[in-house]
């Protein structure tokens, strides 16, 4: 098969010689010689197509200039002064120069690969041997006008002769050669765009599908607008049998390892793989805990859950056999007791004062002040209730006044970044050295079901376009995108209109753009935005096939070479967007595979504007454009003659939809509080009959509690508004939610407590009310003042969303606590007065004639977990099934709680009804490549040296292990490092542009302007001394003076096809020096890949800092590098997402900060209770673990807005479990079931009543909000910790209480044990005075009778008797004296 390809070649090429002119070929001979003028075949030239004469003749030997010419442009040709041979010209030799150029402005930076691209055109165009190397093929009679040769003395005259021209040739080049030709430049970068140099010289294939013969094709493709004749550049393999003549042109390529024959050096690594130095593996990615095959945590979760189950079970067995072992002797029977005499007596047993320990005296020492103080306070409260509410009154709009001051921080960058974070200072530095990062405006547009085409390209053969690639879309698609280009407004700011070039980013015009100068990307900039290209038809012939060539072969051709100035096709267009700058294919379209883009799915259309702090005059203006383009898009979308589906956004949207979505879910919270109110005004009824409802209903006293908690929520407010701590959307609609929880707890246990209390003889309402208050208080004390420091606490968090909630929810709980000690006692005794006199609640005039029942309200809460859920839950195999049960699920939840995601996608901060949630879809599936990062450079590094320029280059001469060469390494493993698109970096470009082998950096030296810098476009003649020299070991770097020179022009130098290294819009705001010149500061973008949730957000900057780390070790080594200056990665969504990266530690920080007063001030307030203060401990820990597992469960990611509810999971925590704990810690039953079911039902049932059932109606109207963040963060995680929190408080905590609570205190037992004493000897006493004086009277009666006997017999008795009677009369205790 091989020979007849072979066979088939060489009978081409013998008929190929027959159709053209009798060719010769022989050794020392040229085919063509001088040039000929222009080529009048080639059509929209961007270099004029000097074309050469036909001339078979001898090779010349070259002298003077004509040889150092020679020997500057293809030093491979030079044989030594006098023995250079060549088939060039003086003219010719310029124009190869002058075309060589261009292309070594971009293959500079690789002199071995510049060295072989230039070697095979030096051959073909100056080789002594041309005739045997290329065979013409087509020629064209041209005239020209030459001078003629002069006689001595006289001038040669102009005439014009008819010469025949080549206009295409074959040139017949080894196959090695080529391909080491090839293989040294297919590396070569460019650096301002991250992409390769092979790119924009392989046509229509680009670099992932560029081959040597590929390569070499475009470079003699006359219609690229670069070549001036078609070269059919043959890749010839070894041994291929050739015509007569022929010889295949063999030269040694070299490789881009190797140094070049004038000493320049080897490429570098970013652009020759050979000489990258050998890199050790990257370590293999952590791999999970486990324990044999299975994960580690849950063997040792399992493990753990074992051991204490068989703990717990052999301690209930122990017990038992203990109590069986006893038998049923009297010591067992229970409430059966021994004093010290060994008497049985009921009860407890007799407490010797020796006993009672130190903390126990404590404990009721702290009870009794906080009794008695509490109890005078209620009474004082109680009996001036008008005062009360009208100081309280005052307190509260003195702190309310500052809610004119208040600010709402909207901003997410100051909502979650704390302004000393990393990030935000390094947000901070970037944006105020460099521009704030631009803002983005997108659309990205699909055509779902419809019906793509098969489009059979005359250059590209058959190529399948999908539906959203037809002609009538993308003229809609021009159609919108001119009609938002066209955006104008008034400004009263300004007093003049303003439009988009007022705004836009216009990187090629900065100082003065005009609308063509803005940055609009999208596939109609393939076409210049002009209508015309659309539509422009032009025949092509190709191969002896003549075809149709229209929009898709430029648009095939456009997607893989954007560079490009001008297509191969007959419509000769160019590639480049109307500002002047590439569109890359995935800024053009979207949802392709690998490179197939005529597969695209979707169209994207992106406006980037400048962006401006919040307090710029232009900021206004931007957010006013970015308006008018949103409603213009959104009115587009409804038009019914719309043929797309898209999806959109402004930089403005998620802030916009932030806010538009709380204030349509305010009329939820609003519905929720009503519910939440509703609930307590009713349950709080104290209904004795139907005809008393209006009297013994709660409303007015729901309310004011209501009023209670939203007044201490508007002091909060307003206290931090005067101090000027900014307030927030989360604040608003959590810190009401939670002070009403905790409010609601307090006013339902101070209420039933007062409702089941049955009034003293001789107390009066406000005492009795003062009493109650006494007995309740501590234990609400307890529980504000533990949620309080909690939240205090809290606020030494880092993240300012945590930060200031914790501030306003520690203040909220502790203005809510006073206002129920002041206010709320006042608003009681009120409506105590109200329900005494029988007054109707709102009609306080109308009074029921049905008197009020005598008995207390038990309810009917109170009764049923008293009679039945008590007994049931601590029933001994009940308590044994709850505990194994609950430490079951703590177990689970400890496992489930390492798996628990981190992060918070921004689209679940988005309402349901969100167009920002399509933009999100489609973002994540059609966009190809991820956001941009910065790698940005501090003051203090010296880039003016030579070795801190190779210290961050990354072309020939560079440090392997440089800035930009490092960050190149990562880009190998996007998995990884999740980086796709090296760095594009300034010192490399302006390296290449100060290069003299380039036309870039010129000097003026004629004219008004000599001695300045000359730019590329400007004529050759005026501008013929270079910036530098070539240097002697092919290394060029400018020295200082060069650098801080020629930088400043570089910068401003715009790119063009003459030059396209000029550094204005990649690099013009990439630098940044200080008066004197220093450079204080820079950058070098790359590319993310893609990333499309939080996670990957958040291990792309970690990886990244990991990154710019090494490179700051690095950099730091160069001599002169002070130790503080520092490498940085900044893009603009690590603000968001760096919290992720400890919010770990910071969550077990903040939850441990908030779990500390919860133990500490259990135990000062029961006094020193330490034993009840871990029991509390433990259970809250659990609730919040528990909580932690659930949200795995459920789909809940840990965030901020996670840890805000776990703080809050804390507060509520407390309510359901400080006031049972501290209930069955008072508690003076004999046994601790006893005690646990006595708590259970009283204080439990007022928990229920006043927690669970007051959170979960208002949670359940949370359901409904259109706010995905609300129905998620606040629905769902604040109904798991309400329901965990309830089933611990109500159901584990009784039963943890009963098997290890803490004993009886015996300082309250021998107070009792005392009390009791001095009754029983009171009342002993009194029986033996009664009964001496029942004896005594008994005498009397009997003396009284004898009496009357002695006087019927004697009446004149003695009167010392009856006085004597009447006396022990009036003192007993002397009769039997």
């Amino acid at each position: 098969m091989g020979d007849m390809k072979s066979w088939t070649f060489s009978l081409f090429t013998f008929v190929a010689f027959l159709v053209t002119s009798q060719a010769q070929h022989e050794p020392g001979y040229c085919t063509f010689y001088e040039e000929c003028g222009r080529n009048p075949s080639v059509e929209n030239p961007l270099i004029p197509p000097i074309i050469p004469c036909k001339n078979y003749s001898p090779a010349r030997t070259i002298q003077g200039l004509h040889y150092q010419e020679l020997k500057r442009t293809c030093p491979m040709l030079d044989q030594g002064p006098g023995k250079t041979k060549a088939c060039c010209s003086l003219k010719q030799l310029n124009s190869l120069r002058t075309s060589l150029q261009l292309s070594k402005a971009v293959l500079i930076r690789c002199p071995s690969c510049a060295d072989n691209f230039a070697h095979m055109h030096c051959i073909t165009t100056c080789s002594p041997d041309q005739s045997q190397l290329v065979n013409v093929t087509r020629t064209l009679n041209v005239n020209v006008t030459v001078t003629t040769t002069p006689a001595p003395g006289m001038n040669g005259t102009e005439v014009t002769e008819t010469r025949e021209a080549v206009v295409a040739y074959e040139a017949f080049i080894s196959k090695t050669f080529g391909e080491a030709s090839f293989q040294s430049c297919k590396n070569v970068r460019i650096p301002a765009t991250g992409g390769f140099a092979i790119a924009t010289m392989c046509g229509r294939y680009g670099a992932a599908l560029c081959t040597a013969q590929r390569w070499y094709d475009f470079q003699g493709d006359s219609s690229n607008g670069l070549a001036p004749l078609d070269v059919d550049i043959r890749l010839i393999p070894e041994g291929q049998t050739m015509p007569p003549g022929i010889v295949v042109y063999a030269g040694r390529a070299l490789g881009c390892n190797e140094t070049t024959s004038t000493g320049s050096k080897a490429c570098s690594c970013q652009d020759c793989q050979e000489s990258c130095p050998a890199i050790p593996p990257l370590p293999a990615p952590p791999q999970p805990f486990t324990l044999g095959q299975l994960d580690g945590v849950l063997v040792i979760c399992l493990i753990v859950f074992t051991c204490l189950s068989i703990a717990f079970l052999g301690l209930m067995v122990f017990k038992f056999v203990r109590q069986t072992m006893k038998g049923s002797g009297k010591d067992s029977e229970k409430g059966r007791n021994k004093d010290k005499n060994g008497n049985e007596v009921e009860g407890h047993p007799i407490i010797d004062p020796m006993d009672v320990s130190c903390i126990e005296r404590n404990s009721l020492a702290t009870q009794k002040f906080l009794g008695s103080f509490f109890q005078v306070w209620g009474t004082m409260m109680a009996k001036n209730p008008a005062t009360v509410l009208l100081a309280c009154l005052v307190v509260v709009v003195v702190f309310s006044a500052g809610l004119h001051k208040l600010e709402l921080t909207t901003d997410p960058v100051q909502l979650w970044s704390a302004p000393s974070s990393r990030a935000r200072m390094e947000k901070d530095f970037h944006d105020s050295h460099f521009d704030p990062f631009f803002r983005t405006n997108q659309v990205i547009l699909t055509a779902p079901g419809r019906q793509g085409h098969i489009y059979d390209s005359l250059l590209f053969g058959k190529q399948n376009f999908s539906g959203i690639l037809s002609k009538d879309l993308i003229l809609q698609l021009l159609e919108l995108q001119q009609k938002i280009q066209h955006i104008e407004f008034f400004s009263e700011d300004l007093q003049r209109n303003v439009s988009l070039k007022d705004v836009c980013f216009a990187p090629l015009n900065p100082s003065d753009p005009s609308l063509t100068d803005c940055a609009v990307n999208s596939l109609p900039q393939y076409f210049q935005n002009s209508v015309a290209n659309l539509d422009a038809k032009a025949n092509m012939t190709q191969l002896g096939v003549t075809k149709e060539v229209d929009w898709r072969d430029h648009f095939i051709y456009c997607v893989n070479s954007p560079l490009s100035f001008k297509d191969i096709t007959a419509l000769g267009m160019s590639c480049m967007a109307d500002y002047g700058g590439p569109v890359f294919p995935f800024l053009a379209v979207g949802g392709y595979e690998g490179q197939d883009f005529t597969q695209a799915e979707a169209l994207i259309m992106t406006i980037s504007l400048n962006n401006y702090a919040r307090d710029h005059p232009k900021f206004k203006l931007v957010l006013e454009w970015e308006q008018r383009f949103l409603d213009i898009v959104q009115a587009y979308q409804k038009d019914p003659k719309t043929n797309f589906t898209f999806a959109y956004m402004a930089e403005r949207s998620l802030e916009d939809e932030i806010n538009r979505t709380t204030a349509e879910d305010i009329p939820i919270f609003m519905i929720s509080y009503a519910v939440i109110f509703l609930y307590i005004a009713l349950a709080l009824g104290d209904y004795s009959s139907f005809k008393r409802i209006l009297v013994d209903s709660k409303l007015l006293v729901g309310l004011g509690g209501i009023l209670v908690v939203a007044c201490s929520v508007l002091a909060a407010m307003g206290f931090y508004a005067w101090v000027g701590i900014p307030s927030s959307l989360v604040i608003i609609q959590v810190v009401p939610f939670l002070v009403l929880a905790v409010g609601a707890d307090n006013i339902f246990i101070f209420v039933l407590e007062y409702q089941r209390d049955m009034r003293k003889a001789g107390e009066s309402r406000e005492d009795q009310i003062g009493r109650i208050l006494g007995n309740v208080a501590p234990s609400m004390l307890l529980c504000s003042l533990s949620e309080s420091i909690c939240f205090y606490l809290g606020a030494l968090s880092t993240m300012p969303a945590v930060r200031t909630f914790a501030l306003y929810a520690a203040l909220a709980v502790l203005m809510d606590f006073m206002l129920q000690m002041t206010a709320f006692v006042a608003l009681l005794s009120l409506d105590a007065r109200r329900q005494d006199a029988s007054r109707c609640e709102v009609a306080c005039c109308i009074t029921v004639s049905k008197p009020r029942s005598k008995k207390p309200n038990q309810g009917i809460l109170l009764p049923l977990m008293k009679r039945y859920y008590a007994p049931v839950l601590l029933h001994p195999v009940t308590r044994i099934v709850v505990m194994v049960v609950f430490l079951f699920m703590f177990c689970s939840c400890v496992f489930l709680m390492f798996h628990v995601k981190v992060g918070l996608d921004q689209e679940l901060s988005m309402p349901t009804n969100s167009y920002m949630l399509d933009y999100f879809k489609y973002l994540y599936e059609y966009l190809e490549v991820g956001v941009p990062t910065y790698f940005v450079t501090t003051r203090g590094f010296n880039f003016t040296s030579k070795t801190g320029m190779n210290a961050a280059c990354s072309s020939v001469g560079c440090d392997p292990f440089s800035l930009t060469q490092k960050i190149q390494y990562a880009t190998e493993f996007p998995d990884r490092s999740y980086l796709a698109i090296p760095a594009s970096s300034w010192v490399d470009d302006f390296i290449d542009w100060l290069n003299p082998a380039s036309k870039c950096c010129r000097i003026y030296t004629k004219g008004p302007n000599q001695g300045q810098f000359c730019p590329a476009s400007e004529n050759d003649d005026l501008c013929r001394a270079k910036c530098m020299f070539p240097p002697l070991d092919g290394v060029l770097r400018p020295n200082v003076k060069q650098f801080n020179r020629f930088l400043p022009e570089f910068l401003n130098n715009r790119p063009d096809l003459q030059c396209p290294k000029g550094g204005l819009g990649a690099y013009d705001k990439a630098v940044v020096r200080d008066e004197a010149g220093e450079i204080i500061a820079s950058r070098f973008m790359a590319y993310h890949s893609p990333l499309k949730n939080s996670q990957e957000f958040t291990a792309a900057l970690l990886r990244a800092r990991e990154l710019a780390l090494n490179i700051t070790k690095t950099m730091r080594q160069i001599p002169g590098t002070p130790p503080d200056f520092e490498v940085f990665p900044y893009t603009v969504t690590y603000v968001f997402y760096e919290q992720y990266l400890t919010i770990v530690s910071e969550g077990l920080f903040n939850i441990s900060m908030c779990l500390l007063p919860t133990f500490v001030v259990c135990c000062i307030l029961l006094g020193m209770d330490l034993l009840s203060g871990l029991l509390n401990l433990l259970t809250i820990v659990m609730i919040t673990v528990d909580t932690v597992g659930v949200m795995t469960l459920w789909g809940i990611d840990y965030n901020a807005v996670s840890l805000i509810n776990l703080v809050t999971a804390v507060g509520i925590s407390v309510e359901f479990v400080s006031h049972l704990t501290r209930s069955f810690a008072l508690s003076i039953l004999p046994t601790r079931v006893e005690r646990a079911k006595e708590a259970t039902a009283n204080m439990g049932s007022a928990v229920f009543a006043g927690v669970a059932m007051t959170n979960l109606p208002g949670i359940v109207v949370l359901a409904f909000a259109k706010a995905q963040l609300i129905r998620i963060f606040f629905f769902r995680l604040n109904l798991v910790i309400t329901l965990l929190g309830m089933v611990h408080g109500l159901i584990f905590l009784p039963v943890l209480l009963s098997f290890f609570g803490p004993g009886v205190n015996k300082a309250v037992l021998l107070e009792l044990q005392t009390k009791k004493a001095m009754e029983l000897e009171a009342y002993s006493n009194k029986t033996f005075e009664n009964m001496a004086y029942m004896e005594d009277h008994d005498k009397s009666n009997h003396t009284h009778t004898s009496r009357q006997e002695d006087t019927t017999a004697e009446p004149q008795q003695e009167p010392d008797a009856m006085e004597t009677t009447a006396h022990d009369s009036k003192n007993p205790n002397n009769t039997h004296l």
